[in-house]
């Protein structure tokens, strides 16, 4: 449990040292004050029981050495002086004075706990705050091939749910560490300087709490693994309802999804009352052990006392005892934060799986310049596979400057795959894609990308605003091309996508929010944005994929002269369903299980009768 406590703190604190120590500094001086308070006890019970020696004499401190011998004479003199005051002003006087001091003592401590927790807050709030961040911008940079392989639901549930069970469980366990500690360790003290014997015998009882309270503990960790991995099952099976809802209604499947899911909460809610179950347990138990405790104090230090060479009176014990009482809750506490640490340690780890994952798209230590293409890209004996599964094999092609290529197949045949690499979503196992003769591979995936433009069958569009979503792929703190402004640049680029026309139509034209993933446009409107988008970046390199595959007739007509428009003059890469979409291409290329099989003009591939021929005929 240490070693995962020094982690937590080696990891998160260190940007924010200086509100570490102001709130340490402050519970320290919190715990002192709670000393001070508690002390004044001892004299009212003195002068309440009616203990006070008339017989006691001042000490010169300077006639004493030894902490022992230092500290009987302060109290001799502290009883001196009680019975100096009570002489002078009474009894009542006296006792009014020691409630006005433990007053001003707890108001102090009160001030100063205050103080630990203001500087606390910014400490745990930052924390979660760079977790947060530090998970976002992983997700940012991780390789397309990692979603692949990974469910959403699970990228989803380890960024929402693991991180708030960590802000639940670990970031309040870090108040409790600083605080804790520190107040346990001064009460600890004072409880040796009172009596050394009596402190020692409690100690050695402690291991057996320690114990009982370990094991709870450690299981509690191992549940908590299991829960949150079966929330990353339910977060991924509403999200693949939510997005196959078409599908579950068309096909009358609710109720197999409604079982299937009943059986997935349901038994997520037993692996969760084990968890809380664990957890609920440790403050009873703690409880418990630490009233077993008093109980046997109060029966070693009453042979203490009774003792005939007894060091510690019965006033200082019950001082005692109010202050060891005062070690209950905060080990009661730390015992919560140690579960509440594995517990969270278990997300933690969920989390940093996904932090520790190693991108195999490896971004140059010294890039190339790359700001246009002069003469081709090109693939060379390119060969890629998903782990075990081949897709492409041995792929030679050359797209010349300003040319458009067009790829053509049957699904599955690795269209898609092919222009992926392009702008290096994936890396080839074998061969190179270059451009000018040079490896992508030795620029940095931000000047690659800055040069293509992608337009895809499903349009990714954003809960926005029509001008935001066109302009996302430009910096418009930049000014705007051919000395326009970007709300000029922005309307042009809408016109070459055939999208002005309903755009204009909209309550706010460019400036109404579109919904979710475009929700409240048509599929030819959504495609239409896409391509808006793709113009106003004046890409020199266009990635085609399937742009017309999805839409209706009128729809795929007004797209397709967006696509006339922006192909023009563009190097373009373009993979096609419907093949009448690519007829004027400079080549089309027929893939097939991985391999072009032919390549050619549409003139020369028809009068092949080959499978080009096969496929224009399908869609006759």
């Amino acid at each position: 449990m240490k070693s995962y406590i020094f982690h937590i703190l080696r990891r998160f604190v260190p940007p924010y040292k200086g509100q570490m120590a102001l709130n340490i500094l402050f519970n320290l001086l919190s715990t002192v004050l709670s000393l001070f308070s508690f002390a004044a006890i001892i004299p009212v019970l003195r002068i309440l029981f009616g203990l006070t020696a008339a017989d006691v004499q001042w000490t010169d401190l300077s006639t004493v050495s030894g902490l022992q011998e230092t500290i009987a004479a302060m109290r001799t003199n502290l009883y001196w002086l009680l019975n100096e005051q009570i002489a002078l002003h009474g009894a009542s006087y006296v006792l009014l004075m020691l409630g006005l001091f433990l007053i001003v003592m707890t108001g102090l401590k009160c001030g100063t706990a205050w103080l630990a927790n203001y500087f606390m807050v910014p400490i745990r709030t930052g924390v979660l705050r760079d977790l947060r961040q530090q998970l976002y911008d992983k997700v940012l940079t991780l390789p397309m091939g990692y979603f692949t392989e990974a469910r959403r639901g699970d990228v989803m549930s380890r960024m929402t749910n693991d991180v708030n069970e960590v802000e639940a469980s670990i970031m309040s366990a870090l108040d409790i560490l600083f605080k804790d500690p520190v107040m346990i360790l001064v009460y600890l003290i004072t409880l040796f300087v009172i009596s050394w014997q009596l402190t020692l015998f409690v100690l050695l009882l402690m291991p057996i709490a320690v114990f009982f309270i370990g094991r709870i503990g450690r299981s509690l960790k191992r549940a908590s693994t299991k829960g949150q991995e079966q929330n990353a099952e339910i977060l991924s099976s509403i999200d693949e309802t939510l997005l196959g809802l078409r599908v579950v209604k068309g096909f009358n499947a609710q109720d197999k999804l409604r079982s299937r899911f009943a059986q997935l909460i349901n038994a997520t809610r037993a692996t969760f009352n084990r968890i809380n179950r664990r957890y609920y347990l440790a403050h009873p138990l703690s409880e418990f052990l630490g009233t077993a405790l008093i109980a046997v104090i109060l029966w070693f230090g009453g042979l203490l006392i009774l003792g005939d060479h007894s060091t510690i009176d019965a006033s200082t014990f019950i001082y005692y005892l109010v202050i060891f009482y005062s070690i209950i809750n905060p080990a009661k506490d730390l015992s919560k934060a140690a579960y509440g640490i594995r517990r969270g340690l278990a997300s933690l780890e969920r989390i940093d799986a996904v932090l520790n994952t190693q991108s195999n798209i490896v971004e140059p230590s010294n890039p190339q310049t790359l700001q246009q293409i002069q003469t081709a890209i090109t693939f060379d004996h390119v060969s890629f596979a998903y782990q075990e599964r081949e897709v492409l094999t041995d792929i030679n092609l050359t797209i010349p400057k300003g040319q458009t290529v067009a790829l053509v197949g049957q699904s599955g045949s690795g269209k898609t795959t092919l222009t992926d690499l392009v702008p290096r979503f994936y890396d080839p196992q074998q061969g190179a894609v270059t451009i000018d003769g040079t490896d992508i591979r030795q620029f940095s995936t931000h000047d690659l990308r800055a040069l293509m433009g992608i337009v895809c069958q499903e349009p990714i569009l954003f809960n926005d605003t029509v001008y935001n979503n066109i302009t996302f792929g430009v910096d418009t703190s930049q000014p705007a091309p051919n000395g326009m402004t970007w709300a000029e640049a922005v309307e042009q680029a809408a016109r070459i996508a055939n999208a002005h026309t309903f755009i204009a139509e909209m309550p706010d034209g460019y400036q109404t929010v579109i919904g979710d993933r475009g929700s409240r446009l048509s599929g030819g409107q959504r495609q239409r944005l896409s391509i808006a988008r793709a113009v106003l970046k004046n890409p020199p390199v266009l990635i085609l994929d399937e742009a017309t595959s999805a839409l209706d007739s009128e729809s795929e007509k007004l797209v397709q002269e967006a696509l006339e428009h922006l192909m023009k003059d563009r190097t373009t890469l373009v993979v096609a369903h419907r093949l009448s979409t690519i007829k004027h291409a400079d080549l089309i290329c027929v893939l097939h299980e991985g391999h072009i099989v032919e390549r050619g003009t549409h003139e020369q591939l028809y009068k092949l009768g080959g499978y080009y021929t096969k496929l224009v005929d399908m869609q006759k």
